[in-house]
């Protein structure tokens, strides 16, 4: 029997990549760029596994996927413009806001967020290098709160409010305040049912409510700041790590023999 080969870096991956096959593991997170995309399907194709998934770590880098692939968690009047026809389409039967709010593809910690006074604004500068294409579109909700969860396996999991009076971006990057929050039942079961849709081993997830209305997803990564957190950053990379080895554990029992790339 042949080994199977578990990849512990992006560069053991490129070197080996048309080496893998059926079962083989990919232990390390891939840097993704819309250029190199098609690594990821054809991988899947193969059958090819990977921790965190390959599901995961794209949606983690990606907010026009979120909106996409995780649609059904997301507030309402959330849309993915990819051109000219889908933004003419909204402004057609446009939701009944008049501020609105856009998120830049591939941006985090709030820099790919723009505030519009409305859709004819956006209009003028989407497609361009301002608001290039493809990004979310969503009503800015004025009676907006936002929770950041952080949620690490079956290990460790901790919420804390967000707030920010003097910027509409509620990251602490932007100044925002952090807030311990006890999360319901409910939202625990909400945010299980996300990262079980996304294929995450573990997750930041910022969850929102729109006047009483909610729980909704905002955005899910699979890391992001700690800022406000009561945990530090040694116990948190000492979970991680634990967790990537335990899935390391458990994968080993079906195929061995092995070798590390």
């Amino acid at each position: 029997m042949s080994n199977f080969y578990v990849v512990t870096s992006y560069q053991a991956l490129l070197k080996n990549y048309h080496l893998l096959k059926k079962g083989d593991l990919i232990l390390t997170r891939v840097p993704i760029r819309k250029d190199n995309l098609h690594l990821f399907f054809d991988l899947r194709e193969r059958e090819v596994l990977s921790y965190p998934s390959f599901l995961s770590q794209i949606l983690s880098h990606s907010k026009v996927a979120q909106a996409e692939i995780l649609k059904d968690f997301m507030p309402p009047y959330t849309y993915v413009v990819k051109n000219k026809i889908n933004l003419l389409q909204i402004m057609e039967d446009p939701p009944p806001y008049e501020v609105f709010i856009t998120k830049r593809d591939f941006a985090n910690c709030g820099l790919g967020v723009s505030l519009w006074r409305d859709l004819e604004d956006i209009f003028k500068y989407a497609g361009t290098e301002v608001l290039p294409y493809p990004f979310v579109l969503q009503p800015f909700f004025e009676n907006w709160k936002d929770i950041r969860v952080i949620i690490l396996g079956d290990l460790y999991f901790e919420a804390y409010l967000r707030e920010n009076f003097k910027n509409f971006r509620q990251n602490l990057f932007f100044g925002g305040k952090a807030t311990p929050y006890e999360l319901k039942e409910e939202e625990i079961s909400f945010c299980k049912t996300v990262i079980e849709r996304g294929g995450f081993p573990y997750a930041h997830l910022d969850l929102a409510y729109v006047g009483d209305k909610g729980p909704f997803l905002s955005e899910i990564n699979l890391k992001g700041g700690i800022k406000g957190a009561k945990i530090k950053v040694n116990e948190y990379e000492k979970i991680l790590k634990n967790l990537k080895e335990k899935f390391f554990e458990s994968w080993k029992e079906t195929h061995t023999p092995y070798k590390i790339l």
